[in-house]
């Protein structure tokens, strides 16, 4: 085996997962390339060296170009802010370093544009962060899918609930203000990458955003929301198949509701990341009166499952996926090949954003430009 250098920018919520899961990968999944944690960036000195000591990094800096430039980072880790994300990319690989992007693909269409045009100059691995996708039983339906084993798909539904700003009388913060950090920017990019997985690309779409809690408390009196909480989008996707995904982050009582229901000719499929260990799943065959959902709970014989437990049932867990994100990007450097989901993935979820966006300010149907 061999060490690879890795540099992280970011130390916070998702530089925390990603530090953690740099230093399990090996361990967990016996890959060839070994990560050696050698530069951690921050905004400041005294945070740097708050999470160097934490995490078990070499060296920390208050500058991201000096982790870029450093000889002893081999390949960089994004897990900064998004109005970040263009800027280190573009310096990672005018390096000649691989690049893995925290999601969404930088702050705007235009900065994915600019992102996936750097990298595939570059030729270099680069790959963005959907962990979600990445549960074994997520994973699962995407087999269970394309063997054909609800027949030929008819329907699909799909959601990303939460109720963190559910409340009113929540404070004014940094998420309620610029439209990159509303529903549409934070939360959406998950579920559209994880619709556009299952399903394959849209064709064409309707879409209504909005904000529910107009204003909220700020220090000296009411402050605008000046972003989105909510969205619906009614979808066609190129295979004919229609659907529909409905966003929120003002969802009361739900924590983690990415979750989908397909149906088909000969079945169908749901699942909720609230029960992220099982997957549901209908036959159509037999007599009626013995017909019903089966819940599959996910084990060893589920992709990526086995390198954590024996046992099926026991479970995988949020850090989980983001292990297999390592080892996905460790695999992409190593092998030269790359792995999905790449910034092109990324750029094609932006696009999707972004005409939702246009759409709602038309109030039409508007097609979906390929990417």
């Amino acid at each position: 085996m061999a060490e690879i250098g890795i540099g992280l920018v970011g130390g916070g919520y998702m530089g925390k997962a990603h530090a953690v899961a740099l230093s399990a990968v090996g361990a967990v999944f016996d890959t060839p390339l070994r990560p050696r944690l050698e530069v951690i960036a921050a905004t400041s000195a005294d945070s740097a060296e708050r999470y160097r000591k934490a995490y078990g990094f070499a060296r920390g800096t208050a500058d991201w170009r000096d982790l870029v430039a450093d000889p002893k980072v081999q390949a960089v880790v994004i897990a900064s802010p998004q109005s970040t994300h263009r800027a280190i990319a573009e310096a990672a690989f005018a390096a000649g370093k691989p690049v893995f992007c925290e999601k969404p693909l930088g702050a705007s269409l235009e900065d994915a544009k600019a992102m996936v045009a750097a990298a595939e100059a570059s030729g270099l691995p680069n790959m963005i962060g959907f962990n979600y996708v990445r549960a074994p039983a997520t994973q699962f339906v995407r087999q269970l899918l394309a063997e054909g084993a609800i027949g030929d798909v008819t329907w699909f539904r799909g959601e990303h609930t939460e109720d963190f700003l559910a409340d009113p009388d929540l404070p004014s913060t940094w998420r309620t203000r610029d439209r990159a950090n509303g529903c549409m920017g934070d939360l959406a990019p998950h579920p559209i990458n994880c619709m556009l997985a299952l399903m394959g690309p849209v064709a064409e779409l309707s879409a209504r955003i909005e904000t529910v809690h107009a204003t909220r408390p700020g220090p000296t009196g009411p402050e605008a929301v000046t972003n989105d909480d909510h969205a619906q989008l009614m979808l066609r996707f190129a295979s004919g198949v229609m659907g529909h995904l409905y966003i929120s982050r003002t969802a009361t009582g739900r924590k983690m509701g990415y979750a989908y229901e397909i149906h088909g000719t000969k079945g169908g499929i749901r699942f909720d990341q609230e029960d992220q260990n099982s997957v549901w799943l209908y036959r159509a065959k037999g007599p009626e009166a013995t017909r019903g959902y089966t819940r599959i709970l996910t084990g060893p014989a589920h992709p990526d499952f086995l390198p954590f437990c024996q046992g099926p049932g026991h479970g995988t867990g949020y850090q989980d996926q983001i292990i297999i994100e390592a080892k996905d990007f460790l695999t992409a450097i190593h092998t030269g090949q790359p792995v999905w989901p790449t910034f092109r993935d990324g750029l094609a979820v932006w696009q999707l954003v972004e005409t939702a966006f246009q759409s709602s300010d038309s109030r039409q149907w508007l097609a979906v430009p390929p990417t």
